[in-house]
């Protein structure tokens, strides 16, 4: 972002500080003109900080950045993650549902729908437990995913997400982290023959990955008196690397594909998928690729004004750069989507937590807020206190859907006038006169105190996104927005979304330490503290 729109917005942000979101709420057809839908969503953002005016000069930033050249580039599978010359196509992965013709090469189009066919067959095959065309044993009831980061957290927010679309064939259970402790409890639960195991792993090398599928190969290998043949069998895995699956006797036709123009955090409507659509069948695996097309299709053709994925991006810029606000909350007002919070974190401050743009440059903005959240009305008795009356301002996306899975009317009203409570408290809050009149007992400086503690200051920007109803295509349809946001923001912020070096540190460090840990050497080259902690797990162990 040049130096000369930071300026533009820091005038804006100035000029719209004396003004309360009371005035701006208050004001004629302000839903109207600060409201618009795509599909099954709706998205209302006239309880933040904005006037047309504001907008304006947003829309005008994106415009001058080529925002929809950006886009395009993008869909047509440009390289736009220079720094490891990869094209971009996750939209590749649901383009087969898209009502738009699909930008993508025909090479690349030809190998995602031929992985689909696959996976259709697969889960076919193990819904109808007529599996030993793959070599795998029948009668197959529980699935474990092992994977992490993205491999994990979409694949796990959308099974939980769509729990009432499941299919009761299979349980499924999702082990990311190297922790023993839920993979002992795990394998004290599920019978070893009747377990199925999905390794994902883009490169075959993820040290999380692979060291819960040697535990869990090992516990199916007891099973079988030892015989880790018969344990492989049990193993399906979704890799890049065809080679390194078969070292571990798992056969190219139960290997499917991961391609280097997607990335982890975009990749659960790929084959990193399977447990989704083993949890949910195929038809609605494919609705699901169908709701994020359809977001794919309005973000191609809708103009900044109209473009949920624009707006949002555009906020969350404003949020940050404008009124210098450093964190985001996600607050869905589902249970199934309690995992949404996580999910973001990984795709927004993975993608954007960087502090160089993409010539090297170190930048003269913020980039990414730290994004964190929980479900309500949980959040409401945890952490809402701090939200309303401490220091700092922390803008919201509150998420709810109209419609619920289930018949419990009065529950789910109860739930969304939550929702909507607190978008109005954060943004009117409570004002001392309010208060005073409130408190009848105890004398003026008493009164005065109370009234003081019980003051709102409000004026605490939220947007709410409504769904029509948690469906396959509606949860597709949401997550295709916020990966959208992500590219706009990268746009406007000059920064490379799609690689994420600072993860590599930490696990190369790691490496190194592990063998430390048991009776090898302590390098001298290992800081201070470092060393003693080696030193304090050793002589514990």
């Amino acid at each position: 972002m040049l130096a000369g729109q930071l300026d533009t917005l820091a005038r804006e942000a100035a000029r719209l500080q004396p003004l309360h979101l009371r005035e701006l709420l208050f004001a004629p057809q302000r839903f109207e003109q600060f409201s618009r839908r795509a599909g099954p969503l709706l998205l209302d953002f006239s309880r933040q900080k904005l006037d047309e005016t504001a907008l304006q000069v947003l829309g005008a930033i994106a415009e001058d950045c080529g925002w929809q050249q950006r886009r395009d580039a993008m869909f047509r599978g440009d390289v736009l993650n220079r720094s490891e010359q990869r094209p971009v196509l996750h939209t590749a992965l649901r383009a087969g549902e898209s009502q738009l013709p699909s930008l993508a090469p025909a090479s690349v189009t030809g190998e995602i729908n031929e992985t689909l066919l696959r996976m259709g067959r697969l889960v076919d095959a193990l819904e109808r437990n007529d599996v030993s065309a793959y070599g795998i044993p029948a009668g197959i009831t529980d699935i474990v995913n092992l994977g992490i980061g993205g491999s994990d957290l979409g694949p796990r927010l959308a099974v939980e997400a769509l729990r009432s679309y499941h299919s009761g064939r299979f349980a499924c259970h999702f082990l990311p982290n190297v922790d023993g402790h839920q993979t002992a409890a795990l394998m004290r639960r599920l019978d070893p023959r009747r377990t199925l195991v999905l390794l994902v792993s883009k490169s075959f090398t993820t040290q999380e990955t692979l060291l819960n599928g040697a535990v869990l190969r090992q516990w199916i290998a007891q099973a079988y008196g030892g015989d880790a043949t018969r344990a492989a069998a049990h193993f399906i895995a979704v890799s890049a690397n065809i080679e390194a699956a078969g070292a571990l006797g798992i056969p190219a036709q139960r290997v499917l594909p991961m391609w280097d123009f997607v990335g982890g955090r975009y990749s659960v409507w790929s084959a990193v998928g399977l447990v989704l659509a083993l949890a949910v069948g195929m038809p609605n695996f494919r609705a699901f690729l169908r709701g994020a097309a359809l977001m794919d299709d309005h973000f191609r053709s809708a103009g900044w004004r109209d473009n949920l994925p624009v707006l949002l991006a555009l906020i969350g810029v404003w949020n940050r750069n404008g009124l210098g606000h450093t964190t985001h909350g996600v607050i869905p007002y589902l249970d199934g989507l309690a995992e949404l919070p996580a999910f973001l974190q990984q795709l927004e401050m993975e993608s954007l937590g960087k502090r160089v743009g993409a010539n090297g440059e170190s930048l003269r903005q913020a980039t990414v807020p730290v994004v964190w959240g929980s479900v309500g009305t949980n959040a409401q008795h945890a952490f809402f206190q701090a939200l309303h009356q401490g220091s700092d301002a922390v803008p919201l996306d509150l998420i709810g859907a109209v419609r619920p899975a289930h018949g419990l009317k009065d529950n789910h009203r109860a739930l969304l006038a939550n929702l909507l409570a607190q978008g109005a408290a954060f943004a009117l809050g409570k004002t001392t006169q309010d208060a005073l009149a409130e408190a009848v007992s105890g004398d003026a400086v008493e009164r005065q105190a109370l009234a003081a503690q019980r003051t709102f200051p409000g004026d605490r920007p939220s947007s709410t996104l409504l769904l029509d109803a948690v469906t396959p295509e509606s949860l597709g349809a949401l997550l295709a927005l916020y990966e959208h946001k992500v590219l706009i923001q990268a746009l406007l912020w000059d920064i490379n979304a799609f690689d994420q070096w600072g993860v590599e540190l930490g696990k190369v460090l790691a490496k190194s330490i592990l063998p430390a840990l048991s009776d090898a050497p302590v390098p001298e080259s290992f800081d201070a503290s470092t060393r003693g902690l080696i030193a304090t797990i050793r002589a514990l162990s």
